[in-house]
C-alpha cells in the first residue's frame, strides 16, 4: 500500500467525515498494513472498527488543535492526512468571486483561515509526532487553482490564493521537517474534481468522466503517495501523479 512506511502504521486523518477523507479513512482501515487511524472531524463517526479512534473537534480552532495534540501526546505518526478545505458556505456568505469588486475581507480571511493557516497549525501542533527517525507522510489537499503559474482563467480569488498560499507553507514546513526527520515526505495533493458537497454546486459544466467518486480519488491519492520518496518532499502533484507547477 505505502512502501515507505512500516507495517501496523499510525494514520492521523482530520476532515475524516468529508468526502475525501471518508473514503481515505476506509481504505486505510481495510488496509492489513494500517495499525491504528486517528479520524479528527467536527461531527461524530459512525464507523466502529478496532483500528478506529475519533477525536470529535474544530481543528480550525486552537483548542480543537490541542485535542488533537492530548490525544497524540508525542505518539509517532507515519500518516498525517489533511482533507479539510473551504469554498463556499452560503450561511456566512462565502463564494468564489468571479471580480474583484466581489471580494470581503472577512469571507475571504475565513477561507484563507481554513485553506491555508489551518493546515500549516496543525503541523506546528503535531510536530513533536512528526519529528524523530521514523518513515512519515505529510499529505494536504490543495487545488490546481492554486498554481499561480496555471492560472489562465482568473476569478476565485480568495480560494486560489488560500491554496497558493497553502502550497507555501508546505513546502516550507517541508524544509523544516528535513531537518528534524530525513524519512519526511510532505506533499500538496490536487484531487481533481471530486463528487463532494465542495464541488456540488459547481459540476453543472464539469464532464461526466471528469466529475470523481471520492473512492476513485481515495484510490489514486494513495497511489501517487506510494510512489514518492523523501526526494519529492515538498512538491505539488495530481491526482493522476503529475507533477504541477506551483
Amino acid at each position: 500500500m505505502l512502501p515507505h512506511l512500516p507495517d501496523h502504521f499510525t494514520a492521523v486523518v482530520t476532515g475524516a467525515n468529508g468526502g475525501i477523507g471518508s473514503a481515505i479513512l476506509q481504505r486505510l482501515l481495510s488496509a492489513t498494513q494500517t495499525g491504528h487511524v486517528i479520524a479528527v472531524s467536527r461531527t461524530p463517526i459512525a464507523d466502529e472498527h478496532p483500528k478506529l479512534d475519533t477525536v470529535i473537534t474544530d481543528i480550525t480552532t486552537a483548542d480543537g488543535r490541542e485535542a488533537l495534540c492530548k490525544r497524540l501526546n508525542g505518539r509517532p505518526v507515519h500518516l498525517f492526512f489533511n482533507s479539510i478545505g473551504v469554498l463556499h458556505n452560503s450561511p456566512q456568505s462565502v463564494q468564489p468571486e468571479k471580480r474583484l469588486e466581489q471580494l470581503d475581507e472577512t469571507a475571504f480571511a475565513q477561507v484563507m483561515h481554513i485553506n491555508a493557516a489551518t493546515p500549516a497549525l496543525l503541523l506546528s501542533a503535531i510536530k513533536p509526532s512528526l519529528q524523530g527517525k521514523h518513515p512519515t507522510i505529510i499529505a494536504s489537499l490543495s487545488a490546481r487553482v492554486g498554481s499561480i503559474t496555471d492560472n489562465g482563467y482568473g476569478g476565485w480569488y480568495s480560494y486560489r490564493a488560500s491554496k497558493a498560499a497553502h502550497n507555501m507553507l508546505m513546502k516550507t514546513a517541508a524544509i523544516e521537517l528535513t531537518r528534524l526527520n530525513k524519512q519526511s515526505v510532505v506533499l500538496c495533493l490536487h484531487p481533481g474534481t471530486t463528487d463532494t458537497s465542495l464541488s456540488k454546486p459547481f459540476q453543472a459544466r464539469v464532464p461526466t468522466e471528469k466529475l470523481f467518486t471520492p473512492e476513485f480519488v481515495a484510490e489514486r491519492l494513495i497511489d501517487v503517495m506510494a510512489k514518492r520518496t523523501t526526494e519529492d518532499t515538498g512538491s505539488f502533484w495530481d491526482w493522476a501523479g503529475k507533477p504541477i507547477p506551483w
